[in-house]
């Protein structure tokens, strides 16, 4: 079941259902009149950026008809700048709206100034995660604030775009006998584009996962982009039977980076045939 079209010919109206369920609840029937909730040990998000070009109310809009509650702040919303007071009200803003912020990111620091407001940006927010990507000579300094504000750092693969750790072992490689809360936000489309296979990265570096970017992607080069999930090469279903296998407990959120003036059709078909994956698995 590895490509889109025998997917939906298995699953015929399901994914458009499953839209509406919760991301990390499910319904399976198992004899005539029982049915059996099943909880996944994972939830699903949105990461900010796929609202970029987006305003507050638009993006609330979007995540309250997809139901997705758990989102991963982006700037656009909240630059990074911002003093502690502006912080609290847009954070809470979003709060007061149903939304669970629960990391910000992606960050990238470049210096050393650039760590100090990262974090106490985080700590303002009132997260306990930070989606970043930092400079190879800046990892030194990043574990210590870790360990100043005890906020964990996902530091995030990038692919072929940049030279900062594109892949997951690379970071690995860096993070391994660091503070445990040094950790991996592994974006499997920007893996795919790398070249790698993003199953065995999270199956390797599951315990130092914390947070996943999910996508598809038209191609395993530098030049695939984001597309709508289950259009693009990526095995959807394969991951989420290694997110089971791994008893990932983190988040799987959805950074969609097409159609970025009007995401919402490409967002819903992408978390609906997710669900679809997640519900035909069973």
């Amino acid at each position: 079941m590895k490509n889109r079209r025998d997917f939906l010919r298995l699953t015929a109206t399901g994914v458009a259902s499953a839209a509406l369920i919760p991301g990390d609840m499910l319904i399976r029937a198992n004899k005539p009149g029982e049915r059996e909730k099943i909880k996944d040990t994972f939830s699903l998000g949105m990461a900010g950026y796929s609202f970029y070009n987006l305003s507050f109310e638009q993006a609330l809009v979007i995540m309250k008809r997809i139901n997705v509650l758990n989102m991963s702040l982006k700037d656009n919303y909240l630059p990074l700048s911002s003093e502690k007071v502006k912080i609290e009200e847009v954070t809470g803003r979003f709060r007061a709206a149903g939304i669970n912020i629960y990391t910000v990111g992606v960050i990238t620091m470049e210096k050393e100034e650039d760590v100090d407001r990262a974090f106490a940006y985080a700590s303002a927010a009132g997260v306990k995660m930070i989606v970043g990507q930092p400079a190879p000579a800046l990892v030194s300094y990043v574990e210590e604030k870790v360990k100043q504000y005890d906020i964990r750092i996902a530091m995030h693969n990038h692919g072929p775009d940049t030279k900062n750790f594109p892949t997951a072992d690379i970071i690995w490689d860096r993070i391994k006998s660091l503070d445990r809360r040094m950790g991996i936000c592994l974006d499997i489309g920007h893996t795919t584009r790398a070249g790698r296979d993003a199953v065995a990265d999270l199956i390797k570096y599951a315990p130092r996962i914390y947070d996943i970017h999910i996508k598809d992607v038209t191609g395993s080069t530098k030049e695939g982009r984001t597309i709508e999930m289950g259009r693009g090469v990526i095995d959807i279903p394969a991951f989420v039977k290694a997110l089971r296998k791994v008893k990932y407990s983190g988040m799987c959120s959805l950074e969609f980076e097409k159609d970025m003036d009007d995401p919402l059709g490409g967002i819903a078909e992408s978390i609906g045939y997710l669900r679809g994956v997640c519900a035909s698995l069973r």
